[in-house]
């Protein structure tokens, strides 16, 4: 009688090199997605926002040097916990090609807030306070701190042997994409598109149109992770599991409201920290629903441009089209080409 070989999952320990047969041709074609949305800081004109920044209110100025600040390190932060978590334990070679291209991204976003820092904030020792505000701005402290949490709770797991361990796994996926990349960095987005709306910093908000496409692209490719994993191993998402997810986002809002309320202040026009939290928590309501969660917050957008700006940067992207992207690249391109 022939010796059946159990089928490898994706959690499975191991180092699979295989791409042939391919398990997961999703994942290649989202690697090759993402080739396609190719982007250099070089691209970005920041200088034309000198002027704004000029004849910004101080109000107006503490919510830009906040989020600069933000900015810092936020991506370099993700970027860790791709390389020391995700890489190692989501075992394909399709998965692991996105993950490195992402990585790759990760690092462009580094080299766009490091050129962000030094155009917005010339003086030596602004940009030293900045670079260090994890340590010294509690509002970031406190989100950074979260962050590092879930780095730690899987950072001692050489291989994700029982259920118990891929669930901590998985609520650290998922806290990187839901809370992270979808909440944390959808947060500062509505920031800077608040500002475009006004007609301010279009240096700005064209290279976070970018970072936009790419962090979409992130969080996707993550929840489809957490698809498969649960279409492999089902008994994994009980209803604590469901418990913990929401538990997770009630405190990411949380941190970011902390966050908010710095930045806002007493509220600025068309910006006040009611409508943020309004904004954070309708957001988080969206990862839950994805994540075939219950809504926690019944909240509505309350941001128009917010919802102008998903239907221009996201329509194309979701399509799976290049219409939007204008990075020259060798050969015939065929603008109504799918990805």
């Amino acid at each position: 009688m022939p010796v059946t070989t159990p089928k490898k999952m994706l959690l499975d320990a191991g180092l699979d090199l295989t791409l042939r047969p391919m398990r997961y041709p999703d994942f290649y074609e989202r690697y090759r997605a993402a080739i396609r949305n190719t982007w250099t800081v070089e691209e970005v004109d920041l200088g034309s926002d000198l002027p704004d920044l000029a004849g910004l209110s101080e109000g107006e100025r503490h919510l830009v040097n906040r989020l600069v600040a933000f900015f810092a390190t936020g991506d370099t932060i993700v970027a860790n916990n791709l390389v020391l978590n995700l890489y190692r334990h989501i075992n394909a070679p399709e998965a692991r090609l996105y993950l490195s291209r992402q990585l790759f991204e990760e690092a462009v976003h580094v080299q766009f807030y490091l050129t962000l820092l030094d155009t917005y904030l010339p003086d030596d020792e602004e940009r030293a306070k900045a670079f260090a505000a994890v340590e010294n701005i509690p509002s970031i402290a406190r989100k950074a701190n979260f962050c590092f949490e879930w780095i730690d709770s899987v950072f001692d797991l050489p291989a994700l042997r029982t259920a118990d361990e891929r669930r901590r796994f998985l609520l650290n996926l998922i806290c990187f994409a839901a809370c992270i990349e979808g909440l944390f960095f959808y947060g500062a987005f509505a920031y800077v598109y608040w500002l475009r709306s006004r007609g301010l910093l279009d240096g700005l908000a064209a290279g976070t149109n970018w970072v936009f496409r790419d962090e979409s692209m992130h969080m996707d490719f993550a929840f489809a992770v957490v698809d498969t994993v649960r279409a492999e191993e089902p008994d994994l998402f009980d209803e604590d599991m469901g418990k913990a997810v929401t538990r997770m986002m009630e405190e990411a809002v949380d941190a970011e409201l902390a966050f908010a309320e710095d930045l806002c202040g007493a509220g600025l026009p068309g910006m006040t920290l009611a409508d943020m939290r309004q904004y954070l928590q309708y957001v988080a309501d969206q990862r839950l629903a994805r994540l075939g969660l219950p809504a926690r917050f019944g909240a509505a957008n309350p941001f128009p441009f917010m919802a102008l700006q998903d239907v221009q940067e996201l329509a194309n992207f979701f399509e799976r089209r290049v219409t939007a992207y204008q990075v020259a690249v060798p050969g015939t391109v065929t603008l109504d080409e799918d990805f």
